[in-house]
């Protein structure tokens, strides 16, 4: 039989509850009768919750434990102190343990649960699905003018369309994922959604598209397609682009709940799963860029299609394989009520001077009043936001109204919100940089010397060089890079989120310089009523191992970066701003066509990217996007080095705060 007890000087959430035992002096008193000194319960309370942080922090380390506990003991002032204290060694119980600091009855909720076995189920399922969507998107430029009949750059658009879809829906993945399903339920159901579009992609093209067999080939004209076969495909495209969009970003958040960050072995294995993440991405994209685009593009379309819905299966069945030994991390709620609840309870206290630090509302403890997250520290930044903090005589009544007095904690992630805005827009210019890959590249690629004898390269099959260069430029970053910058910075990074995001952009930007170079050769190799230009296609080669030496630096910087700073409730949100960024750039992108054309067909001009890319100036469309993205560096510089990183109370802070109280309890 236990009894719960508290003081004056703190609040019931600091309640201490001890066995009977401990006070018994022969006949066992009532609850009701029994007084122990404010001092004891305050200094049994600390103990207690200190040596919840320790067993939480070390799995258990009867030395710690017995060091820490022998400690409490000799230093005790009163007789019923060191009883207590007695009666919670010998006991070795420690209750009310928050799920969260995977903790349950004396037990570790996460043995042999997660690490680098389960996480590389995931990275095969990431190299499988990725397999499975570039087998559809690498190539849909090509799909849509010589099967649908679409002009170049009608079909640039539609594909930066899609491609922008894809990535929109991340939002949409991760929004579930940190509400209501969790990131392995959310990751299953986006998959099966991957599984239905692509097969019925692949029954739209072998029953309504590809008539005749074999068409497409930039050789044999395809057939009118019917309506219903135009529905389905679009249909089934934006069913891919749904199930992979909402799958990638929540798979990469699940992929690093299966480190446990609180000690550095798991902080290191984590940043290393996002460099890992990529190169996983990579290996399954390089497939779908060399074997399955020489098939679709030699007009075996279904084929390809067919092989990219094998691959969904098998990613799916790798994914449920490990389901009994995943590391689940319960989700935190819907994040957007939290969010608007700090703006409103600051409004409401518009004309209230924000509170000093010290004063503002927190609840006690080591966790926070956000189910299943850590509680971070003030920060500076904002400060009008600390005022639906501040607690003022009218919160007296309402303190479990968040709509008028939010803790620091949930003022803090709304500020983490803010703070990370600028830095994504900034990305968004990049991202533009990067769907020309898919669309102008492939475009210019086609009217360029392609053949090897008697073999023809396809123009998709050339980001291969990006992709090799990922895989290339992730080990020289990791094994070279890293180890040459922690000497001269003495930052056990290397370098920061920020600093590979800044130089990843400064690549893109002399890609498109590299691009538009190439263009300005292409044309002086043009024989006047051919198509296609003379001049090689590898002129093409240094465009894009520009662009996938940039990626190592920018998109993996990103992850990790956008993952970090998010608070523990966001975390799929974090991960898919990484993608929301290229959604944006793809619209953009397509926004810029649009300008651009509007602005040059004008006076009956063919325009810069006119149906024959050899009467048009790409080059200077190439030219206007490093333009564009030297001044987003610009302003980037100046956006990060305003940000400050998100402050995290850890197990060592939790330890110190309670130091602190102890050392301010004494005063008084």
């Amino acid at each position: 039989m236990t009894i719960g007890f508290t003081g004056s000087l703190f609040p019931t959430s600091w309640s201490a509850t001890l066995p009977l035992s401990v006070f018994n002096t022969g006949s066992s008193p009532s609850p009701e009768s029994l007084t122990i000194p404010e001092d004891v319960i305050f200094s049994i309370t600390t103990f207690r919750k200190r040596l919840v942080v320790t067993l939480a922090k070390d799995s258990f380390p009867h030395a710690k434990i017995k060091k820490l506990s022998m400690a409490a003991v000799e230093n005790s002032t009163t007789e019923i102190e060191r009883m207590a204290y007695e009666e919670i060694i010998s006991s070795r119980q420690v209750e009310d343990v928050d799920e969260n600091e995977n903790i349950t009855n004396g037990k570790d909720k996460y043995e042999n649960k997660g690490g680098w076995k389960l996480a590389s189920l995931l990275l095969v399922n990431q190299g499988l699905a990725t397999l499975a969507f570039f087998g559809v998107g690498v190539n849909l430029v090509l799909f849509l003018t010589r099967v649908l009949d679409q002009d170049n750059a009608s079909a640039a658009n539609n594909v930066s369309k899609w491609t922008g879809t894809v990535y929109l829906c991340s939002l949409i993945g991760a929004f579930l994922s940190d509400s209501y399903w969790g990131r392995y339920l959310t990751c299953a159901i986006f998959q099966l959604i991957l599984v239905l579009g692509l097969a019925l992609l692949s029954l739209a093209s072998r029953l309504f598209l590809i008539n005749p067999a074999d068409c497409g080939d930039g050789i044999r004209l395809c057939n009118t397609p019917s309506p219903l076969g135009s529905a389905m495909f679009y249909l089934s495209i934006y069913l891919v682009a749904f199930g992979y969009g909402g799958h990638q970003p929540t798979l990469a958040t699940f992929g690093s709940d299966q480190f446990d960050d609180s000690h550095q072995k798991g902080a290191n294995s984590k940043a290393a799963f996002f460099s890992y993440f990529y190169f996983a991405l990579n290996v399954g994209s390089l497939f779908s860029n060399t074997i399955l685009v020489y098939y679709e593009n030699s007009g075996k379309w279904t084929l390809g299609f067919l092989v990219s819905f094998g691959s969904a299966i098998i990613a799916l069945l790798f994914y449920l394989l490990g389901t009994p030994r995943y590391r689940y991390i319960k989700e935190s709620g819907n994040p957007l009520p939290r969010v608007a609840q700090v703006f409103v309870a600051a409004y409401r206290k518009w004309g209230v001077t924000p509170a000093t630090v010290d004063a503002l509302y927190e609840v006690e403890g080591t966790e926070s009043a956000i189910k299943g997250s850590r509680k971070i520290l003030h920060s500076d930044d904002f400060k009008f936001l600390d005022k639906a903090a501040t607690i003022t005589p009218n919160d007296l009544s309402a303190l479990n109204n968040p709509w008028r007095l939010c803790t620091v904690t949930q003022v803090e992630e709304a500020k983490c919100v803010l703070k990370m805005l600028p830095i994504w827009l900034c990305t968004i210019m990049y991202s533009v940089i990067f769907t020309q890959m898919a669309s102008l590249f492939v475009e210019q690629g086609d009217v360029m010397a392609s053949k090897l004898g008697d073999f023809r390269i396809p123009a998709a099959s050339m980001s291969a060089f990006d992709i090799c260069s990922v895989l290339i430029w992730t080990g020289v970053y990791r094994h070279i890079v890293v180890p040459l910058a922690r000497t001269l910075s003495n930052n056990p990074k290397g370098l920061t989120e920020l600093q590979r995001m800044g130089i990843g952009l400064i690549i893109g930007m002399i890609a498109m310089v590299a691009a538009g170079f190439t263009e300005i050769q292409r044309l002086k190799f043009v024989t006047p009523g051919e198509k296609k230009s003379s001049l090689s296609i590898f002129w093409q080669v240094p465009q894009y191992v520009l662009v996938g030496a940039s990626e190592v630096f920018m998109y993996v910087g990103q992850l990790e970066f956008f993952n970090a700073q998010a608070p523990d409730g966001i975390k799929s949100f974090g991960s898919s701003l990484c993608m929301a960024s290229m959604s944006l750039g793809n619209f953009v992108s397509s926004l810029l066509i649009n300008i651009v054309m509007e602005i040059t067909t004008r006076g009956g001009s063919p325009g810069w990217i006119p149906e024959d890319l050899n009467s048009g100036h790409m080059d200077r469309f190439y030219f206007l996007i490093a333009g564009l993205a030297a001044v987003d560096f610009i302003i980037y510089v100046f956006c990060a080095r305003w940000y400050t990183c998100i402050n995290l109370d850890t197990s060592e802070k939790g330890i110190e705060l309670e130091e602190q109280q102890e050392e301010v309890h004494a005063n008084v």
